[in-house]
């Protein structure tokens, strides 16, 4: 993660995410936080990385979920040359499953 983004707020609040107990809270909380269309474009990016990691198209991608090439592309980008956050977050979804 970028430098500049490691702030004390930031900090604040993902150690109040981690604080969260179920998926309605998750609601409570993000419906309070963020707008629709803002938490509607974290979960298409996420879907995204997760057909990406499928092998699907981007034409698959772009049909199934709505997003634009550009933010495929950045996903794409992110998962090849990011901070493996999504494939960490895929291989414990896959463990609890």
């Amino acid at each position: 993660m970028s430098k500049n983004i490691r702030t004390d707020a930031v900090d604040q609040l993902f150690n109040a995410v981690l604080h969260l107990k179920d998926v309605k809270e998750c609601y409570d909380f993000f419906e309070d936080i963020c707008t629709v269309n803002e938490i509607l474009s974290l979960s298409q990016r996420f879907e995204v990385a997760k057909m990406l990691r499928e092998q699907k198209t981007y034409l698959e991608i772009a049909d199934k979920t709505g997003a634009s090439t550009a933010t495929i592309s950045r996903v794409n980008r992110s998962l090849n040359y990011g901070n493996d956050g999504y494939d960490m977050i895929f291989a414990r979804m896959k463990e609890n499953k």
